[in-house]
């Protein structure tokens, strides 16, 4: 498995640097800052999601983006990899095709420079989009960009009402079906991070998420 992801990543142009367990693979990321991690759970030494966790830890790995890529399917293993920090979860069998596709998208969606614009305060919360920060009463809040990218476009949708499908297309760069639930993983994770300011965030049911416009 690894030779063919291996395989059709140069095929695709990217540089690849493999590895074939849990230590070494944070011995690398460490050293060499990829741009993105296709990261297995099932790794010997050191298990992937003890992997990703330690990752999102530290600071000079913490953005860097993470794909959980496994055959651990069921909705609590991918509720468990969203939670430790990773930004999507694709499980085995998988398409080539749609792995190369995640990977294009998710190395774009962090490369692409923010527009510059003035920080969006909301009560005691402050968004920087210029300086990918978020404060809450003069705080940082440790985010990922995926949680940032998330309360940076509901707060400047406020009012509006987002589909689960819509924050894919728009947070994630995903114009096919995936699967919902990575959204409400991420929403989770960032209401807990906000804190008080959580409540600012409605859930619709059976349609997407709000930010409050007051």
């Amino acid at each position: 498995m690894l030779e063919l992801i291996d395989t059709n990543l140069r095929a695709a142009g990217f540089n690849v640097v493999s590895v074939a367990n849990g230590r070494e693979a944070l011995e690398q990321a460490r050293a060499i800052k990829p741009q993105l991690i296709v990261l297995d759970i099932m790794l010997p030494e050191l298990d992937g999601l003890e992997v990703c966790k330690t990752l999102r830890r530290d600071p000079a790995t913490r953005a860097v983006p993470i794909i959980i890529l496994t055959a651990r399917a069921s909705e609590l293993d991918r509720v468990l990899g969203l939670e430790l920090g990773a930004d999507d979860y694709v499980t085995k069998p998988f398409s080539v095709r749609e792995l190369v596709l995640r990977i294009k998208k998710l190395i774009d969606r962090h490369s692409q420079p923010e527009a510059e614009a003035a920080p969006t305060q909301l009560a005691g919360l402050r968004i920087d989009s210029s300086r990918h920060r978020v404060t809450l009463q003069g705080r940082t809040l440790d985010l990922t960009l995926t949680e940032f990218k998330l309360v940076a476009l509901l707060a400047e949708r406020r009012g509006r009402v987002q589909s689960r499908e819509q924050l894919l297309r728009d947070v994630w760069g995903y114009n096919s079906m995936i699967d919902t639930r990575t959204v409400d993983t991420h929403m989770r994770r960032l209401r807990a991070k906000l804190g008080p300011a959580a409540q600012m965030l409605d859930t619709v049911r059976g349609v997407g998420y709000r930010f409050r416009e007051a």
